[in-house]
């Protein structure tokens, strides 16, 4: 009978775990569904937005728009750049690049979105500390210009003590102070000075920067390129030999991350030009340029065009499969080559 009992016993506590290994892979497959579609959800990128309305609010939330309902120069550009960092922290998900949590810690295609965005942001906030706030090289800089931008160059791997988003979110606030100057009558008045020789300077840093971003999306596609470091001046001389070409591909594991990369820039861009088109209206008009800054901003608009393929392509330039990279190259390189073309006019007399 001993025997007996215990052979019973014995199937009893098999059936048991094997309910209890059903409800943990029960548990298990729910969890990540739902982390998946909490991911999808994170990764949808925000949509654009109205650069003078989203101004004027901020101006008439502070009390400062006049009754002419006009925003003081240099409102537009600042307040932009301040709605860019904002919608860095506030969309669904937040920052998700210092994220050490499912499913962020999994995500990779919006972080390097997020990294697009910031990079024009950290630029922008340079440019208004740098030249935009400062009417001569000898001038000195805006008190709350010169901590918000060290502020948005802060690690954005940085989680906790402190975390990333505390120190974007304290720059924007020193933008916001500054802002909040821009429209004061007191003593201590900021300034934002359009004119042609800033707006050039910080054209020269957007040249670069899609220049080198065109460049990694045509390495989707292996190819060999000349060495150009050195072309134009024979007595240019580099620290070290690099040879007469180079072979570029970029990893297989990167080529999305490029790709949204780019998105992020150009969407950051997107809004920055139209900001610009307002405060540099005149500087634009005197030059014959404000058709130039249109056409770019067209170009730009083109890279955020809704992507139908559930991944990014990456097909040979002339195979059966789309190359996605190679098509946002053609993109970012028209908008480059209108932007050289803007800083000409910009930069004649």
């Amino acid at each position: 009978m001993s025997w007996l009992t215990n052979k019973f016993a014995s199937i009893k506590e098999g059936i048991d775990l094997s309910g209890l290994w059903k409800g943990i892979v029960a548990v298990i497959a729910v969890l990540v569904i739902l982390l998946s579609v909490l991911g999808m959800y994170w990764s949808s990128e925000p949509d654009q937005f109205d650069v003078v309305a989203t101004a004027k609010e901020k101006a008439e939330q502070q009390g400062y728009l006049n009754n002419s309902k006009k925003l003081v120069v240099g409102y537009t550009t600042a307040s932009t750049l301040h709605t860019l960092v904002g919608t860095l922290l506030d969309k669904p998900g937040g920052f998700i690049t210092n994220d050490v949590t499912p499913p962020g810690v999994f995500m990779d295609n919006m972080p390097a979105w997020e990294f697009g965005v910031l990079v024009q942001s950290r630029d922008l906030a340079r440019a208004l500390r740098k030249e935009f706030s400062r009417s001569q090289s000898q001038s000195t800089e805006d008190v709350n210009l010169k901590i918000a931008e060290p502020q948005f160059n802060f690690d954005t791997r940085s989680w906790a003590l402190p975390s990333s988003e505390s120190e974007y979110r304290r720059g924007n606030q020193e933008l916001m102070n500054y802002l909040d100057r821009l429209n004061s009558t007191a003593s201590d008045k900021a300034q934002f000075y359009a004119r042609a020789d800033n707006l050039s300077d910080w054209l020269s840093d957007v040249n670069t920067r899609l220049g080198s971003l065109s460049q990694r999306l045509a390495a989707s596609v292996a190819n060999v390129r000349e060495n150009t470091d050195l072309a134009g001046e024979t007595s240019a001389r580099q620290s070290s030999n690099s040879g007469d070409y180079q072979y570029v591909k970029t990893p297989w594991s990167k080529i999305d991350d490029v790709f949204y990369e780019a998105r992020g820039t150009s969407w950051a861009l997107i809004h920055i030009l139209r900001a610009v088109e307002v405060d540099f209206v005149f500087t634009l008009q005197d030059k014959n340029a404000l058709v130039s800054l249109r056409q770019i901003i067209r170009e730009l608009e083109a890279t955020q065009t809704a992507i139908w393929s559930p991944m990014i392509l990456n097909g040979s330039g002339f195979g059966m499969l789309a190359n996605h990279s190679l098509v946002m190259a053609s993109y970012i390189s028209r908008a480059n080559a209108a932007i050289i073309d803007l800083r000409r006019l910009l930069e004649q007399g």
